[in-house]
C-alpha cells in the first residue's frame, strides 16, 4: 500500500535510536527517547495552501530532524509512518 500526502505534508519513517551511547553504555529499552531523526518517504505536490503559495524543499530519501512533538503517527502494513508538515520540519541532513 502507498501513501500519497496532500498539500504540503510530508511522509517521515523514524530512523532507529542507537543502543549504545557514545561512552559504550548501553541504554535499556525505556529510557530511550523516540529519535527525532527520520527519513523521507513521500512528498505532498505543495501548492496554494492556507492562501500561501507552497514550495516543497524536501525530496524522497532525505534525511531530516523532525519537532518533538510534530505531526500525526500512524501504522500502515506493521510499519509506523509520522505525516507532518512541512514546516515541522527543522532540518535537512547532509551526510
Amino acid at each position: 500500500m502507498n501513501i500519497r500526502p496532500l498539500g504540503d505534508r510530508v511522509v517521515l519513517k523514524r530512523v532507529e535510536a542507537e543502543e549504545t551511547t557514545k561512552g559504550g553504555i548501553i541504554l535499556a529499552t525505556t529510557t530511550k527517547e523516540k529519535p527525532q531523526e527520520a527519513e523521507v518517504m513521500a512528498v505532498g505536490p505543495g501548492g496554494v495552501v492556507e492562501g500561501k503559495e507552497v514550495t516543497m524543499q524536501v525530496k524522497v530519501g532525505e534525511r531530516v530532524l523532525f519537532s518533538k512533538y510534530a505531526g500525526t503517527e500512524i501504522k500502515l502494513d506493521g510499519i509506523e509512518y509520522i505525516v507532518v508538515r512541512q514546516d515541522e520540519i527543522l532540518a535537512v541532513i547532509d551526510k
